[in-house]
């Protein structure tokens, strides 16, 4: 499933990153250290956060991440979508939390 269907079905905004929107992505991961998303999460997963800072993106392009979904309202860093646009890696948003969030992308894309 591509970034922008997701993004449909779960009616996220898009931020920035807008030229990732056609990756695939094969699961998600939900954290808001950095160091356990390093560890843990896989490339093309989309990683659910409150994170809004320049270093998501630094971890996002480490791990080779599809897209990156703020929650809670919470929207980029003016340094950090302007790193999403460069990276070609899109920061969604949505006003849902991340339980919430994650239980409706766990329905759409299933457990990988």
């Amino acid at each position: 499933m591509k970034v922008s269907d997701i993004s449909n079905a779960l009616e996220l905004q898009i931020f920035s990153g807008s030229k990732g929107l056609d990756g695939e992505v094969r699961g998600g991961y939900v954290s808001d250290l950095l160091s356990d998303v390093m560890g843990n999460a896989d490339a093309g997963h989309i990683w659910i956060t409150l994170q809004t800072h320049k270093n998501v993106m630094a971890v996002a392009s480490l791990k080779d991440l599809a897209a990156i979904i703020l929650v809670s309202g919470h929207k980029p860093d003016e340094n950090t979508a302007a790193q999403s646009e460069e990276e070609g890696i899109p920061i969604l948003g949505t006003k849902l939390g991340a339980f919430d969030i994650s239980g409706k992308l766990y329905e759409l894309i299933g457990k990988k």
